[in-house]
């Protein structure tokens, strides 16, 4: 039987390991990489993050493209992906290797690819890439040993974080950050941030209380993504007073979520819109804003008030990112809670947004809770909510083709007694309805998911909205539906 073809989601390739990601099929993916950038002198940057054995896959990976004739920079620690990214860019690399699953649950590993730009790869690097590991499969890999590849003098082993943070140092203020007496939780997920915001602050009279920041590659039973239904522990340590902020990372650390001095999960929507908001009325800057389709109509108005332009892409940095180069944007965002700052990668960085939302408080004189008043009165009310739908992994690509089939050939002219003013359907079915409000199904690149997103004035009609698409796709697994 031939092998199963390799392919790359919305960032990247991810399996669970063990089943399908094994060390044939990393050692594959490499040989296609080392194909991929055939001709091409710079080296690679190989990192990876806290998962299960992720260090000796990375080895693995190394191995295969030191045999293959390539100079590899490989990371000698635990690393970010957005510090990995960076490292491209300070290495002058010609792209990068990162061992992570991001905010996938325990049992999964996988791989993003990232250009010499330092940001996702773009559709085309991903097709070609995923033809050479194909042919990889046919044809077979060339290695040698990971002490051998060391031998070679090919291989380089690196600390990418003192750069890193320094180029962190260029974005945010640091000593401001350091001397001003900010209390900060920062809850790593036992992911690959962990120690970092702590580390990038340094010592002084701001406090950070690190929560989950030791390794620990089942995360401690929990699913390291940044929301609030994920991180009880936090938002309940917060809720007891006594801090200023709580950040949080997901698994390899280009996501982030903020928790207020209450204890109240800040939704991705938000935090995106105060970041914009932020830049735009007290730094001053200007440029524009690329957003994916799941996230929010406040950025609309903010570019609207400050008279800047609003981009609106399918989901993924390899979109966001894209635009965001071609328009010099100021910032980059997505629902997923990634960020990402004209002046450094055009990527997610959860560290230096986490840093970022840091300094923003400080520079408002404003705790969180008045920061998201200030956006409400900017704006106007915006309720938001995310149903995530499991579904088997086993069949999942035919059962999405199913979902999309079934909703082109029955779109409705109104949603929940409102008119549809347009539809986007090149990444899932968004409607546009008549009253500002939107509501939108897509099925994850990523994990066997049904996503629906719904943005509207109230809680109450941002319920109606997610009732009637799931109603509309016929959805029938209510148990799998978390919110």
């Amino acid at each position: 039987m031939p092998p199963t073809p390799i392919r790359f989601g919305t960032d990247g390739w991810r399996a669970v390991v063990a089943d399908d990601f094994t060390y044939e099929n990393v050692r594959a993916v490499a040989q296609g990489v080392a194909w991929y950038v055939d001709g091409d002198d710079r080296p690679l940057v190989v990192g990876h993050d806290s998962r299960f054995t992720a260090e000796l896959f990375a080895q693995a990976a190394a191995s295969v493209l030191v045999a293959n004739g390539r100079h590899v920079v490989l990371l000698n620690r635990v690393t970010p992906t957005p510090a990995i990214s960076f490292t491209i860019i300070r290495k002058h690399a010609a792209g990068a290797m990162a061992i992570t699953a991001s905010h996938n649950s325990a049992e999964f590993n996988g791989i993003k690819y990232k250009p010499d730009f330092g940001g996702s790869a773009p559709p085309e690097v991903v097709a070609n890439i995923e033809r050479e590991t194909e042919r990889a499969q046919r044809e077979g890999v060339t290695t040698i040993a990971y002490e051998d590849a060391l031998a070679t003098g090919r291989m380089t082993i690196a600390d990418p974080i003192p750069d890193y943070l320094a180029q962190i140092g260029t974005m945010v203020d640091l000593q401001l950050l350091r001397d001003r007496g900010l209390r900060i939780l920062h809850e790593a997920m036992y992911g690959a941030g962990a120690g970092l915001i702590a580390e990038a602050i340094g010592p002084g009279r701001t406090t950070i209380e690190q929560l989950h920041c030791e390794r620990n590659p089942g995360f401690g039973g929990m699913h390291p993504e940044p929301i609030d239904r994920y991180m009880p522990e936090a938002m309940q340590r917060m809720g007891t007073g006594g801090f200023d902020i709580g950040i949080a990372n997901d698994g390899d650390a280009d996501r982030l979520g903020i928790i207020d001095e209450h204890g109240r999960y800040v939704n991705q929507l938000q935090v995106m819109s105060l970041l914009a908001m932020y830049l735009l009325e007290i730094r001053g800057e200007r440029g524009d804003i690329v957003r994916s389709i799941t996230s929010s109509s406040m950025l609309d108005e903010l570019g609207r008030r400050f008279g800047v332009s609003v981009d609106e892409m399918p989901v993924g940095f390899k979109y966001i990112g894209q635009k965001m180069k071609e328009t010099n944007a100021l910032f980059g965002c997505e629902e997923s809670g990634g960020y990402a700052f004209r002046g450094h990668i055009p990527e997610r960085d959860g560290i230096l947004s986490g840093l970022m939302a840091a300094q923003m408080i400080i520079d408002y004189d404003k705790p969180v809770s008045a920061l998201v008043q200030h956006l409400a009165d900017l704006v106007g009310p915006h309720a938001y909510a995310r149903h995530d739908i499991a579904f088997p992994r086993e069949g999942y690509e035919q059962r999405k083709q199913d979902v999309y089939k079934k909703f082109s050939e029955h779109e409705p002219a109104e949603f929940a007694g409102v008119p549809v003013a347009r539809v986007r359907s090149d990444d899932g079915f968004k409607f546009y309805l008549s009253d500002g409000s939107w509501v939108l199904m897509r099925m994850s690149g990523t994990e066997p998911l049904m996503r629906v997103y719904a943005e509207a004035p109230t809680d109450a009609r941002v319920a109606e909205l997610l009732a009637e698409m799931e109603h509309a796709v016929g959805v029938e697994e209510p148990a799998g539906i978390a919110s």
